[in-house]
């Protein structure tokens, strides 16, 4: 992997000296600014891309986008999309320092809660339902992001959308109905790009990132894009060590008339001492431990996980009359993790810790396909804007797992992990089970427009087909029966935009999820029946103000998620239970002012189970869902130091149950960053120094929904240097 990084990064730097034309105009820039006027401070150039990527500007303060990809529909302004979204930029990725992309959409929106940092396996909670990384959509393919956590160095953007959307985006592998979360590579702009940054995190976590972009030929039709990224070293949790080695490779070029997009990354990351399941609870258990600072780990020293992934995604587009455009995409991922990871749990309220371990290794190949036309004609006095689309999704997995005997007999309070365990019978044996799964749809959505667009109507369906093969085997080799599933399902969707004003638009929504059913297991009357894909349904209302340099969001909604399980009476496995949420979000973003940037917002969430497998348990509030949360991240721009930031995030999470009897409940916490950045010029060149502090007050607090997020990260010191050649 290091040569790989190696070669990556000579690659850029080899492209970027085969071109002297920008080189020259670098250096012309450079003797020019010899002026006095270098003492001022001077921003680093955001890059936009050009025609060939299609990305919408920037807002006012460049930390969020004028608008976003939503799936079938296209990009779309803000204004004009009848869902809640928002898309981060690369210059707030980059001055936020966040390496992962809970440190993005977890920092600011209200609607995302992210249950554990630096976990080996991210996820995260989008208006109360959870996702994780494995739903991740990369250059528009579902399935093709990083194994098991994301990266942020090689976006351009992280795009979110709110709510359900397998009619946009079709149905994610893992099934996530709160909302999408996208990854859009980064392009080479017109502007050339030779830009390295060094980072640093507590306790001795050092990085160093090369982002080199090119465009060539006589119409700057050829753009490259190489980005490779290395970091390693100790976290400010003890014995927690963390690296990443990543090279990324993007090539594109734009016609007339056409556009080729090729997108390739190898990733690996080592974890060791990190936390996975984090601790769980006997049932003897009746009052929560106090959580301790999170310098306190909470995986054994000799727990590790390496996570690899190698993608390629080609894409292709066509514009076959001034009003049609066709494209076709294909990803393919290999990869997989080899891990040893702590099982914990907490057997009585005097803080006995039971720990053992579990073996797991996972290796995989995915395949991602879409083809679509897009298009647009007029009939009296209506507009429509018109896709069909259909997608293709193909993944198979090999498991080897194994869970340990226990290791160590110990309290919370001073745990001792003990020594690591015996894996003779876990190396001696194969393959413990083998998952397959297949996931098409097409798509089909008209946006038809009146009143000169002031009123926006969405049609759409989308049939999804899933089919899915578990096979199990047993220490002898011996493979069962595969277990089967096979189904579709059609879901409709309807939206709605009304611009009472070009500033202010009202909106509404039906959209729907789909998670695959389940079989029912031996114990039921109807025993390997496969249900029907659960169908999760959203209703929402909401409103949008532009006052031209700052947008506030209003969204009211509710979803409704069923769920499976065994009729204790008539012992029929079927779908009897069900999750409501209904919750009112808020969100800022923009310049107050000139020089002084808020990003932020509240919601609360009313989660309920309406209907459980445990009848004393309806009514109650769903497990590991905060009611209220709200956070605000703020920048000011220093008028007596031209080129100093001051920076600030206030995020507040509230009461958490961590049981569905709600007996058992989470304090809510605040956690405070402050930071500051200064951008300045050196003989010439861009240079943005960053630094900031998370947990500024070292608050100690259990990070998630219940124990399995650990503790909340300690006081942790960030800084990092970028500089432009």
């Amino acid at each position: 992997m290091r040569r790989l990084l190696l070669s990556t990064m000579f690659f850029g730097i080899a492209c970027a000296a085969a071109s002297p034309g920008p080189a020259l105009a670098q250096n012309a820039d450079a003797e020019a600014a010899k002026s006095p006027a270098t003492t001022e401070a001077v921003v680093l150039d955001t890059i936009v891309l050009s025609a060939a990527g299609q990305l919408p500007a920037e807002y006012s303060g460049g930390q969020v986008a004028t608008g976003s990809g939503v799936g079938l529909l296209g990009n779309k302004d803000i204004m004009d999309t009848p869902y809640s979204t928002v898309a981060y930029t690369e210059s707030h990725i980059q001055n936020r320092e966040a390496q992962d992309i809970g440190a993005v959409i977890g920092a600011t929106d209200p609607s995302v809660f992210v249950p554990n940092k630096r976990n080996i396996f991210e996820t995260y909670t989008i208006r109360g339902f959870s996702s994780s990384a494995d739903d991740l959509l990369f250059a528009g393919l579902i399935g093709m992001a990083p194994n098991m956590r994301g990266t942020t160095e090689f976006a351009e953007r992280v795009e979110v959308l709110k709510g359900p959307s397998t009619f946009l985006y079709g149905m994610p592998p893992g099934g996530s109905v709160g909302g999408a979360v996208a990854l859009v590579p980064k392009r080479a702009a017109d502007q050339p790009l030779t830009r390295l940054t060094t980072t640093y995190a507590a306790d001795s976590l050092l990085g160093v990132h090369a982002d080199i972009g090119r465009r060539f030929g006589a119409d700057k039709e050829w753009g490259l894009r190489v980005n490779a990224v290395s970091r390693d070293g100790d976290t400010a949790t003890d014995g927690e060590k963390h690296g990443v080695d990543m090279g990324a490779v993007a090539l594109d070029w734009r016609g007339d008339r056409a556009r080729v997009f090729l997108d390739y990354y190898k990733l690996r990351e080592d974890m060791n001492g990190v936390n996975y399941f984090g601790v769980s609870l006997g049932p003897d258990v009746t009052v929560l431990p106090a959580a301790r600072n999170g310098e306190n780990p909470l995986a054994a020293p000799w727990s590790y996980n390496t996570n690899e992934t190698e993608t390629f995604v080609l894409r292709s587009e066509i514009d076959l009359t001034d009003a049609v455009t066709a494209w076709a995409s294909f990803g393919r991922k290999t990869g997989g993790y080899d891990a040893l990871v702590t099982s914990s749990m907490i057997a009585n309220n005097d803080g006995d810790l039971l720990v053992s371990g579990i073996r797991s290794k996972r290796q995989g190949t995915q395949e991602s396909g879409e083809v679509g036309l897009r298009g647009n004609f007029s009939t009296g006095g209506a507009d429509h804007d018109w896709t069909i689309t259909a997608t293709h999704y193909r993944s198979t997995n090999t498991f080897k797992d194994a869970r340990l005997g226990v290791t160590s007999d110990t309290n919370i309070a001073d745990p001792d992990w003990g020594l690591a365990p015996d894996l003779t019978n876990y190396d001696a044996g194969g393959p413990t089970q083998i998952i397959g799964q297949k996931l098409t749809s097409i798509g089909v959505g008209d946006t038809i427009s009146v009143l000169q667009d002031r009123l926006q109507l969405t049609f759409g369906l989308r049939h999804q087909k899933i089919e899915s093969r578990n096979v199990l085997i047993d220490p002898a080799g011996v493979r069962s029966a595969a277990s089967t599933y096979d189904s579709s399902r059609t879901s409709p969707a309807f939206a709605v935009v009304y611009k009472a004003a070009e500033n202010l638009s009202f909106y509404g929504n039906y959209i729907e999820g789909l998670s695959a059913g389940q079989a029912a297991p031996v114990t039921a009357v109807n025993a390997g029946q496969v249900l029907a894909p659960y169908q999760t349904k959203q209703v929402e209302i909401g409103g949008k103000w532009d006052l031209g340099g700052f947008t506030t969001t209003l969204a009211l909604f509710q979803i409704e998620k069923p769920s499976a399980y065994l009729d204790p009476v008539s012992m029929v496995y079927g779908v009897y239970g069900e999750q409501r949420n209904r919750g009112v979000e808020a969100n800022v973003f923009g310049e107050i002012q000139p020089g002084l940037r808020l990003l932020g917002g509240a919601s609360y969430i009313d989660a309920k189970v309406t209907s459980a497998s445990d009848p004393a348990n309806d009514g109650k509030t769903a497990a590991g869902t905060p009611a209220f949360m709200a956070k605000l991240g703020l920048e000011y721009d220093l008028p007596s130091l031209p080129g100093l930031t001051l920076t600030g995030n206030l995020n507040h999470i509230g009461k958490r149950y961590a049981n569905n009897d709600n007996s058992l409940s989470l304090p809510s916490y605040t956690v405070l960053d402050l930071g500051a950045r200064y951008e300045t010029q050196i003989s010439g060149n861009p240079l943005s120094l960053r630094a900031s502090v998370q947990n500024v007050t070292d608050e100690a607090y259990w990070v998630g929904g219940n124990l399995s997020g650990g503790y909340g990260a300690p006081r942790t010191l960030l800084l990092s240097a970028s500089m432009d050649f």
